[in-house]
């Protein structure tokens, strides 16, 4: 079935049940995708078949990877997921924007706890690197959040490639204040050290990367770039969804409350890549998410500075093959793959 088709029949439907069925879909979707070209890259010390991922969100409780995989991608970034299980804000919940091909989602972290997430994790075959985004629990208060952050990596460490601290959600509140420099200061240290120790006992190293906004000032950005420096963090997400709605506000649906995602957010997130780019010089890694919808804004990101990219919201509006024009995109336009970036 053309994509073309399906979104017709999936935006036909309240977009999280519409949500819910695509991931199903994506198990047939990937017996038909095409196989991606060759491009490779090394980032944070893990070798990528390709610098195209799949960002947080999609796939919450990690029970599609393997159709997801079978998509192309480099990387499936599954979650996020916190300590215990939480049912996130009540319905609805996630809101479409067609004519600005935006949605709004104020899911507030959903999520079935880090033990059935790695149970369920557990049941699929490893056919790209493997990226989880964690949070704390609503309902523990910021003084307390790394251990939050700290279980999540305990559990899931001998099952994945990577851990992204997310930081950023606009839909936890109080989350976004975790990424202040104070707070950075000493959250990273701690993430790092039980890092080590986890390393230590396993054999074996777990990427960390960090998730920051798109709404932030450029002071605090350096500020950010200068921690993530001093402290060696593996990478940075970059970014999150915005609670801007600068660019959607003659749409009635902007008024919903939630991070907005999707084309409005491209120009904002490749402003942060730019700064943390020159900020960082190359020392650390960059992932570049928020708006790309189609090739070219894949390669944008990378121009900026960034060394992989992820798709979420262009999923949802172009399906599928965007996967494989990213990639192609990206090789046409002689990426430096072979380079090893970060650790």
């Amino acid at each position: 079935m053309p994509y073309s088709l399906a979104r017709a029949l999936l935006f036909a439907l309240d977009p999280e049940t519409a949500h819910n069925a695509a991931l199903k879909f994506s198990g047939v979707a990937g017996l038909f995708a095409q196989q991606p070209p060759p491009c490779p890259v090394r980032v944070m010390g893990l070798d990528f078949a390709n610098p195209v991922g799949l960002a947080a969100g999609l796939d919450k409780h990690a029970e599609h990877v393997d159709s997801l995989a079978a998509l192309g991608f480099g990387c499936l970034e599954l979650g996020g997921v916190t300590p215990r299980p939480q049912p996130g804000n009540p319905r609805p919940r996630l809101f479409r924007i067609p004519e600005a091909r935006a949605i709004i989602n104020r899911y507030g972290l959903n999520s079935v706890g880090v033990d059935q997430f790695v149970s369920n994790l557990s049941r699929f075959s490893k056919k790209c690197i493997i990226g989880v985004n964690i949070g704390k629990n609503k309902e523990t208060p910021n003084e307390n959040a790394v251990d939050d952050y700290e279980m999540c990596l305990e559990k899931l460490y001998t099952h994945v490639d990577y851990i992204t601290l997310n930081v950023s959600s606009p839909n936890t509140i109080g989350l976004r204040d975790l990424q202040s420099v104070e707070a950075l200061s000493a959250f990273i240290p701690r993430m790092k050290a039980k890092r080590e120790k986890l390393r230590d006992q396993h054999g074996r190293n777990v990427a960390l990367a960090l998730k920051i906004a798109p709404d932030l000032e450029e002071a605090e950005i350096r500020g950010i770039a200068a921690v993530a420096r001093r402290e060696r963090i593996d990478g940075i997400v970059a970014t999150n969804t915005t609670v801007s709605r600068d660019l959607v506000m003659q749409y009635p649906v902007s008024r919903e409350q939630g991070g907005l995602s999707g084309a409005p957010l491209r120009e904002s997130s490749t402003r942060v890549i730019r700064i943390l780019s020159r900020e960082l010089k190359g020392e650390i890694p960059l992932i570049g998410v928020g708006g790309i919808l189609s090739g070219a804004d894949a390669v944008e990101k990378l121009d900026a500075g960034a060394s992989l990219v992820q798709l979420y919201s262009g999923l949802v509006f172009r399906g599928p093959g965007l996967v494989n024009e990213c990639i192609e995109t990206i090789r046409d336009a002689h990426r430096p793959a072979s380079r090893d970036q970060g650790r």
